[in-house]
């Protein structure tokens, strides 16, 4: 049953039974902590159809509910609030329809299309601690939309050409002598990664020379004999030179190798891989084509640009003046194959840090003024940095937290933390299997836990804890609720409608728990909405942390009434199945045993 739907009808009832009016929008919400109740009824909006006070008017609609609704069983006021306790009988024909609907927590195909971008690294070096946050958001917010019913692409743009990777490529034909992730023990994004910081490198010190001799910085850093080698492999690759086109080829080959492994760990995947290589030819078409149509401008030196400015922001460059492209030019052309290749989709998610705002704005702009309705259906999906306590990252200087390194430490750290408390029921092989989920898990949901807008700061020890807001806690609260189920047997599947309606009063901790479960269709689709898989990470948490006081309260095996623990059973089963498949849509797994 919809219970928020079916108190919403019965308010509306009470308001023309009591006032002869009715309102378009009731506003009920969750009571808050230290009051009776589950939904309380804001009652200030109401004393236009009253004509009473909030506090008279909430009293009135209170009174009418428990007289004639069936839903109420008594009810409070706080001021202009209507706190409202629902009737245990209610809340048990809630929880049967739970019980025996299979599919709860996930709906029929609605026929709706939806694309979800994500990762979309350079291709230049290893995935950081920021691309976990990225990968975990993007898959996260896909999986939210496949339990909702709709068909969800996800893919990703692989910035595969550009001057970053020429930087990598210059480096390693200066100083490379051959080294491979073959010869070297090195997985391939790491090697190339590695001649990334050793162009840094040199190119500061090609830098502090130049300057020595009278060069300003900005000219140094143009003049600098490695950056230019680098200048002209980017030329020689837009002019399709052979070997340059081979070496960028095998540099690129060596780096999808390490991604796909360090993908294959983070538990991400992709329907569909978009390449700049393939695409920025479609942006240059597009950004000419707008050349002729006035949309966008020649300047003297024949670089094209976009001006903006009538709409609040500044001009744009979309080609250099050399003919070569930037970003936005293989962002364009990106866009416009998508929705070819996916004419359906009701809109397209970008997972891309808050630092590239300006730059959608500007692409979805631009996308419209060429006369695409599709801009309409692009969103940004903006998240903040990570932080750790040492500070900040920086790729160039090699000082990222690398993903595959900060994966294994969680692991490692999760099987040696349940070693030494003694929580782990395993061993062998089912240990690093069980530490994998954990640490993993762990890692996982601190990164999720916190809304995408906001910048956070990851604590590794903060959340490999078992106790606290973090998923290991809930994990063992689902593995703590299997063991309940083993020990129980098949108790629980005995439980029927009419054993549930003659229970009597249940526990207040039970109703706490039926009204979180009940709540979970409502998350997932908030969750949508907002585009925030920390809506789901939050609920399961107070999920579990709703059942454990229940456990800690309320005796299972020791009750002596055979219904209720028949029920007990079977409401801790619906309660480890909900959070599974909270967990799951976060991309988290929960163990059996713990």
């Amino acid at each position: 049953m919809n219970l928020d739907q079916n108190l919403k009808s019965e308010i509306q009832k009470a308001l023309t039974a009591l006032f002869n009016q009715s309102i378009e929008q009731v506003q009920v919400q969750p009571t808050n902590e230290g009051f009776e109740g589950s939904h309380t009824l804001v009652c200030f909006p109401l004393t236009k159809l009253s004509k009473k006070s909030p506090e008279e008017t909430a009293r009135l609609i209170g009174e009418y509910l428990v007289a004639n609704s069936g839903l109420v069983s008594r009810f409070n006021v706080v001021k202009g609030f209507l706190n409202l306790v629902i009737a245990d009988s209610v809340w048990a024909n809630v929880f049967s329809s739970i019980y025996t609907d299979q599919h709860f927590g996930s709906l029929p195909s609605n026929g709706l299309e939806i694309m979800v971008e994500y990762s979309s690294p350079n291709t230049n070096k290893p995935l950081h601690l920021g691309h976990l946050r990225n990968n975990f958001l993007g898959y996260s917010v896909a999986e939210i939309y496949k339990a909702l019913g709709y068909t969800v692409h996800k893919v990703q743009i692989i910035n595969d050409r550009g001057i970053h990777i020429c930087k990598s490529m210059a480096a390693w034909q200066l100083f490379g002598n051959g080294e491979t992730p073959a010869n070297s023990g090195l997985k391939g994004d790491k090697l190339v990664g590695k001649y990334y910081v050793e162009f840094d490198k040199h190119l500061k010190a090609q830098i502090k020379e130049l300057e020595s001799k009278g060069l300003t910085t900005e000219e140094a850093e143009k003049q600098a004999p490695i950056m230019l080698l680098a200048v002209d492999l980017l030329r020689k690759w837009e002019h399709k030179d052979p070997a340059t086109i081979e070496l960028w080829k095998t540099m690129n080959g060596w780096v999808y190798k390490g991604f796909d492994v360090t993908y294959k760990r983070m538990g991400v995947d992709f329907e569909k891989l978009y390449f700049e290589s393939e695409t920025y030819l479609l942006g240059k078409e597009e950004v000419l084509r707008g050349v002729e149509q006035g949309v966008f401008f020649k300047k003297e030196d024949s670089s094209v640009w976009v001006d903006l400015t009538g709409d609040g922001l500044d001009q744009k460059v979309l080609l250099r003046s050399d003919g070569t492209s930037v970003y936005m030019t293989q962002d364009i052309g990106t866009a416009i194959l998508r929705f070819r290749d996916f004419p359906k989709i009701e809109g397209q998610v970008y997972t891309v840090g808050n630092e590239q705002e300006y730059h959608f704005k500007v692409l979805f702009l631009i996308l419209k003024k060429l006369g695409y309705p599709f801009a309409e259906k692009c969103y940004h999906l903006s998240y903040g940095m990570v932080d750790l306590p040492s500070g900040k990252m920086k790729s160039r200087e090699g000082t990222v937290v690398d993903a595959d390194d900060l994966m294994e430490e969680m692991v490692t750290e999760a099987e040696k933390q349940t070693r030494e408390q003694g929580k782990i029921d395993a061993m062998g092989e089912e240990i690093k299997n069980l530490s994998e989920i954990v640490g993993l898990g762990a890692l996982k949901f601190f990164l999720l836990k916190v809304d995408p807008k906001k910048r956070m700061m990851f604590d590794p020890n903060e959340s490999i804890q078992l106790q606290g807001h973090t998923g290991p806690f809930i994990q063992y609260t689902h593995a703590r609720i299997r063991a309940i189920l083993r020990k129980a047997g098949s108790q629980s599947e005995s439980i029927t409608a009419d054993d549930l309606r003659g229970m009597g009063a249940m526990e207040v901790s039970e109703r706490e728990v039926i009204y979180r479960i009940n709540n979970f269709q409502n998350k997932l689709q908030e969750a949508a909405r907002e585009y925030s898989p920390a809506v789901i990470a939050n609920y399961a948490y107070e999920l579990a942390k709703e059942y454990n006081q229940f456990y800690q309260t309320v005796p299972i095996f020791n009750e002596p009434d055979p219904v209720k623990l028949t029920f007990r059973i079977a409401f801790s089963k619906v309660v480890a199945d909900v959070i599974k498949k909270s967990m799951l849509v976060l991309g988290i797994q929960v163990p059996e045993r713990m």
